[in-house]
């Protein structure tokens, strides 16, 4: 930087004035004089500018005023703009000299708009004089310059404070990210391995200046995460519900496909990043796939789902595939699909409407014709119950009563005559009757002794339950 003596022009002419050039260095050989610290400034936009300057006069003169303008020739009939004065500088503007030597002037808040060569101009009570070449202020904004708007997370990206003002690497700098200030205070803001956190609206100032350049965005890019599937029930999912499956999953730039998979299968059964299963059956029962792709890679992941349905194909069977003859053991079973497995097996006679048994295997044992008859099970699990159609016990055989009853009638008819026939009939049929009771008795004993199945309280089984089940299904409240 040098120090320049700038020749005056004066108001009205006067003599030729000699100039004397030294080293760069202007002086007029009459005592009048004005100097600048600097022929040009660069300044960052919102800072603040002090232009150093002294002038000189002849003692003879009095100093009537001072100030600074930005225009070096003027129209006719026009008056320099004294930038004291002027809106535009007014706030901004503050005269740091006095009316003897300094002619210093501070600039705040500059603005492009202030590019402009200033002067000084000083009025005695004879002459005007202006300063002349001025002072040259260019007003630029910081920039932040970086190798590219888009990077990839796990590489590395360098970000540089720039202007067209000449910033030393010396200087202090000021790094913020989306407003919040980083702890960077160099030029150049170096990122080695850039995370998705480091995306954001990035600025940089100089210290003590106010104002910052305007934000550049930085861009991280990455492939697809792991996707999460979620499942829009949040209970049990049953047999006849409605059920979405939803897939997200955080990439940059955003997933452009989705497709969703079954089992093993190579061909896709939907796309989007919503699956809707209506009606949904137990053979939709299975592991499902999420695969999301953008132009960087693709991932996926996986769900089940469980789909509860009552029990159905109910059927009972009974065990012997030969003739039952009195005093046989026999068992039942009943048999059916659901999920989740029955946990309830009641075996019902169509003459009874109370169980008389439970147990996927209802046993009988010592069969006697009077326990024969039709028989049937319903089962039941926590999302509803089925009964079975009903199968036939046929119990063949004369057991040793009926061969008395037979006897002893026809022995009765010979020799006693019918009234005496009539009394032995009735007396064997009141023995069968009570034979009867005893062996259906025996029948529950056994059935509630088998420690094999589960035992039910008989005595507060509701007949009413199962006389309205039907084969369709019921689910549990």
């Amino acid at each position: 930087m040098y120090l320049m003596v700038m020749s005056v022009r004066m108001a009205p002419p006067l003599p030729v004035i000699f100039l004397l050039i030294v080293q760069g260095v202007y002086s007029a050989d009459d005592g009048w004089g004005i100097t600048y610290s600097s022929s040009h400034i660069c300044a960052v936009k919102g800072s603040t500018v002090t232009i150093k300057c002294t002038y000189k006069y002849p003692p003879k003169y009095k100093i009537t005023e001072v100030f600074w303008t930005n225009t070096f020739v003027k129209s006719d009939n026009e008056e320099f703009p004294n930038l004291f004065k002027e809106s535009e500088y007014s706030e901004r503007i503050k005269y740091l000299g006095d009316e003897q030597h300094d002619c210093s002037v501070r600039l705040t808040d500059v603005r492009e708009t202030d590019s402009h060569e200033y002067y000084f101009k000083f009025i005695t009570d004879q002459d005007k004089w202006t300063g002349e070449p001025g002072v040259t202020l260019d007003v630029t904004d910081l920039q932040v310059e970086s190798e590219g708007e888009r990077v990839m997370e796990g590489h590395s990206v360098n970000l540089t404070c720039k202007s067209r003002c000449s910033l030393t690497d010396t200087s202090t700098f000021i790094w913020f990210r989306n407003t919040q200030t980083l702890n960077d205070r160099n030029k150049k803001l170096i990122l080695p391995s850039v995370r998705r956190e480091n995306a954001g609206d990035y600025s940089c100032a100089v210290q003590g200046h106010s104002l910052a350049s305007p934000p550049r965005r930085l861009n991280v890019i990455y492939p697809p995460d792991e996707p999460v599937i979620s499942i829009s029930s949040s209970g049990v999912i049953v047999e006849g519900d409605s059920v979405n499956l939803t897939c997200s999953s955080e990439s940059n730039p955003p997933v452009h496909n989705y497709s969703w998979f079954k089992e093993t299968q190579t061909s896709s059964v939907g796309s989007g990043n919503i699956y809707i299963i209506s009606n949904i059956r137990s053979d939709h029962s299975g592991q499902y796939k999420c695969k999301t792709e953008n132009e960087l890679g693709q991932n996926n992941s996986t769900v089940t789902l469980n789909v509860l349905y009552p029990p159905r194909n109910v059927s009972a069977s009974i065990s012997s595939s030969g003739v039952i003859v009195e005093g046989d053991s026999v068992n039942l079973t009943c048999s059916s699909e659901s999920n989740p497995p029955v946990h309830i097996y009641s075996w019902f006679k169509e003459t009874q409407t109370s169980s008389v048994g439970s147990g996927q295997m209802f046993s009988i044992s010592n069969i006697n014709s009077c326990l024969g008859g039709w028989f049937y099970c319903v089962a039941q699990n926590e999302v509803g119950s089925q009964r079975s159609a009903a199968v036939s016990l046929t119990v063949k055989g004369v057991s040793s009563l009926s061969f008395s009853v037979g006897f002893g009638v026809g022995l009765c008819v010979g020799v006693c005559g019918a009234t005496a026939a009539l009394l032995i009939v009735m007396y064997i049929c009141r023995r069968k009757s009570s034979r009867r009771k005893a062996s259906e008795n025996q029948l529950k004993n056994e059935d509630v002794s088998n420690d094999t199945f589960t035992t039910l309280e008989l005595k507060t089984r509701s007949s009413d339950l199962y006389d309205t089940l039907t084969p369709n299904q019921k689910r549990m409240k």
